[in-house]
């Protein structure tokens, strides 16, 4: 090797070594910039939590001194001064108050009350009748942190009366919580108001552990009301009688001197239903009346002109053609019919038809239209054991045959009949109503739920913040021009704490009289679907099954008395007598 060849040998080599050299630098680089940037990460979070848990203490801390700030103040008052504006007993001291200590935003609440101590009895056991033995404040203090939820310090203290203990003026108000299945709520907000009485009454207070709010010495008055409410509950409360309701229910409560009035509410947590309007499955067609070949995916041997489809022609013609239809996939698919055709055939003539799968790959299988393999040429051709889901688009193909060369089979149309459906129905106007109610006046019955809600261009209205109870739909067949013709679950709907349901509104055509018939079991009240339902009455008769929320609807009647018969295969019929005025209903029942 020449010195030449040597010398750039060494410095290929060396420059290999530099770039690996190069190499290992930067990933050392990389590497030592990732440890250390997990380093500072960790640093930077304990240093933030350090950060938090000295402002928390500090603020704790504040919380703490403001609270025992009012109990002080508290204890300077003398006993008959210690009450709040607006509670029971009344007295100077604000029930909420602002503060800010050291940069932090407190909320301060004193509630006031007297309680009835255990040792001489409680109630109507006490020993001497006197049941406000001693007055307990509660100071609670809260503020709320970077983390956003509300922290609390509560301080409590006892205030005994100087001497012996005396009775007080008013009878005792005592409000129990409890949820729809009747259990003590504690903790719930119980707002009491009543503009009648001097001074005038507004406290808010917390049940405690059994659920109960008891308030001794409440000033003997009408019109206490009383309101429950929690975080994500419903809520519970009393009415004042107004021109609009005369009968409120439940009415303001009323606090005799030396007696004890009792309220109990019930809430619970809210629910949701988001409502679906449809059009209702209907009758749908696909056709090709053969004017062009615009709906004829491919052909062999087939003339198309005029309307018809035949042999490729003129005469003579082939003994042998035929062709496969574009694939047929209707929106909205919900079941498929028949097919049938219009033909001109004769002894020598022949078309042999044959249903296909959306690609025009595969012959439906036997199994779901018996008969496909070989074809068929004549009736019409049954397609509804077919499944939509695993065949939602099919293709037909057309075999033409003759063994007249002057003889050809005439197609004049092929049409292929389906059930599409349900569609969303948009900017549906209906009431909701529930079947709570909270008095009643000159309009009549007033409903705690009902409210006039319009679904949106989808057809859809997410209705939130619903109490437990019973909701029944109604729609305005004049204004909206449509009668609910189906609805799941049927109603009332059934609403439970805390549910999330969602329900389906089917709507047709409004006619002046319908009637809407649902059909259950008798022993367990399921509905049953693909039941057959008569409608009859004199010189009329109509018949209609059951839909897979187990109801039959009858549109266009009229306004005259009729017998619903309901049959189906394993239960003995049933059938009852029913008057249609409007949009009548009627249920059912198989033994």
């Amino acid at each position: 090797m020449g010195a030449h060849a040597r010398a750039e040998s060494r410095y290929n080599r060396n420059m290999m070594l530099r770039s690996r050299e190069s190499g290992v630098t930067l990933l050392d680089t990389l590497v030592g910039t990732a440890l250390m940037l997990v380093v500072f990460l960790g640093i930077g979070a304990a240093f933030r939590l350090s950060i938090d848990v000295i402002s928390n203490n500090k603020a704790r801390a504040g919380a703490i001194a403001l609270a025992n700030e009012r109990i002080e103040y508290l204890r300077s008052l003398p006993y008959a001064s210690l009450g709040t504006v607006g509670g029971i007993p009344a007295g100077t001291i604000s029930q909420i108050d602002s503060q800010t200590l050291n940069g932090v935003p407190y909320t301060r609440r004193t509630v006031i009350q007297y309680a009835d101590d255990p040792k001489d009895g409680l109630g109507a056991a006490d020993t001497n009748g006197i049941t406000a033995d001693y007055k307990i404040a509660k100071i609670d203090v809260s503020w709320t942190p970077r983390s956003g939820v509300a922290h609390h310090i509560i301080v409590a203290s006892r205030f005994s009366p100087p001497g012996i203990e005396t009775a007080v003026p008013g009878g005792t108000l005592v409000i129990d919580a409890v949820n729809a299945a009747g259990t003590p709520l504690s903790g719930a907000t119980v707002h009491i108001v009543n503009a009648s009485t001097s001074p005038a009454i507004d406290i808010t207070t917390f049940t405690n552990a059994s659920g109960t709010v008891t308030l001794i010495g409440a000033p003997a008055a009408a019109n206490y009301q009383v309101t429950v409410y929690e975080a994500g509950y419903s809520t519970a409360q009393t009415y004042s009688a107004t021109a609009e309701n005369t009968n409120p229910n439940p009415p303001n409560l009323t606090v005799i001197n030396d007696h004890t009035t009792t309220g109990t509410f019930a809430i619970d947590v809210l629910a949701n239903n988001t409502v679906r309007t449809w059009r209702p499955i209907a009758d749908g067609t696909w056709s090709d009346s053969l004017a062009d070949t615009t709906k004829i995916a491919s052909s062999t041997g087939i003339t198309v002109a005029d309307g018809t489809a035949t042999l490729a022609g003129p005469a003579p013609y082939g003994n042998y053609g035929e062709f496969q239809s574009i694939a047929i996939g209707p929106s909205q698919l919900a079941h498929w019919k028949t097919l049938s055709w219009s033909a001109t055939t004769n002894s020598s003539t022949s078309i042999r038809w044959f249903v296909y799968d959306g690609a025009g790959a595969s012959l439906i299988p036997d199994t779901q239209l018996p008969g496909n393999s070989s074809g068929f040429t004549a009736g019409t051709i049954d397609l509804t054991g077919i499944s939509t889901s695993t065949y939602p688009a099919l293709r037909i193909g057309a075999v033409f045959s003759s063994t007249d060369s002057a003889e050809t089979p005439i197609l004049d149309s092929y049409t292929i009949d389906f059930d599409a459906g349900p569609t969303p129905l948009p900017d549906l106007a209906f009431e909701l109503r529930g079947s709570k109610t909270i008095g009643s006046g000159p309009s009549g019955t007033l409903y705690k739920y009902d409210q006039n809600l319009t679904t949106n261009s989808a057809g859809v209205k997410a209705v939130s913040g619903l109490e437990w109870d019973s909701y029944t739909f109604f729609v305005n067949g004049i204004s909206t021009g449509y009668d609910i013709s189906s609805l799941c679950p049927p109603q009332p709907i059934s609403l439970s704490p805390g549910a999330s349901i969602t329900t389906d509104l089917f709507l047709s055509p409004h006619t002046s009289n319908s009637l809407l018939i649902d059909v259950r079991s008798g022993t367990t009240s399921a509905l049953i679907s693909g039941a057959t339902v008569t409608l009859s009455a004199n010189g009329f008769s109509a018949t209609s099954t059951t839909d897979s929320c187990g109801q039959a609807f009858f549109s266009d009647l009229s306004a005259t008395s009729y017998t619903a018969n309901a049959s189906l295969a394993g239960y003995t019929s049933v059938s009852a007598s029913t008057t249609v005025s409007g949009q009548s209903s009627l249920e059912l029942l198989f033994n």
